[in-house]
């Protein structure tokens, strides 16, 4: 295969790879909204399930163990989505509101947005429009005098990695 034909098949595979619509908006100082949506050949049960093998589909590389086996996520209200190792824990969000292959809401700031005491609600909606199952991510920050500006296009570019990894993971079972 030629290097020009290697490229063009990289590059495919790279967009197939990306979530079927990606955008981040209301992006200021106080907050942003990262939203990403895909087109899924599962059932809604399916993918409401997969959202709580998150330690199956997210990146370790965005763990504080390294490892994201060591994640976990409760499917219920004040469940935890949860990382534990060595003795070490962290609470990466809490579930406020889950309905069975519909919806999984948390509340809970990421990585660098945890310790800046902002407020993060992260909503998988799980619909149907002609026998296709739609799932629709967003995360919303918000934070007074927290120059959330300047780490929107990295949070929306870690959390579209991880809802193409989730993608990937429902579509494979």
């Amino acid at each position: 295969m030629s290097f020009h034909a290697s490229r063009i098949a990289m590059l495919c595979l790279a967009a197939a790879a990306m979530p079927a619509w990606a955008a981040t908006s209301g992006v200021s100082s106080n907050g942003f909204l990262s939203t990403h949506r895909a087109e899924l050949g599962a059932t809604p049960a399916e993918v409401y399930a997969a959202l709580g093998q998150v330690g199956r589909w997210w990146n370790g590389d965005h763990t504080y163990s390294g490892k994201a086996e060591n994640l976990t996520m409760e499917l219920r209200a004040n469940g935890c989505f949860c990382e534990n190792w060595d003795g070490n824990s962290i609470e990466h969000a809490r579930v406020i509101y889950a309905a069975r292959d519909k919806v999984l809401r948390l509340e809970g700031g990421l990585g660098p947005l945890q310790p800046m005491a902002v407020t993060g609600v992260m909503n998988y909606a799980i619909t149907t429009a002609e026998g296709k199952t739609l799932l629709t991510f967003t995360y919303r920050v918000r934070g007074a005098d927290a120059e959330l500006d300047k780490l929107a296009a990295t949070v929306d570019k870690v959390m579209a990695e991880q809802f193409t990894r989730l993608v990937a993971f429902v579509e494979k079972r």
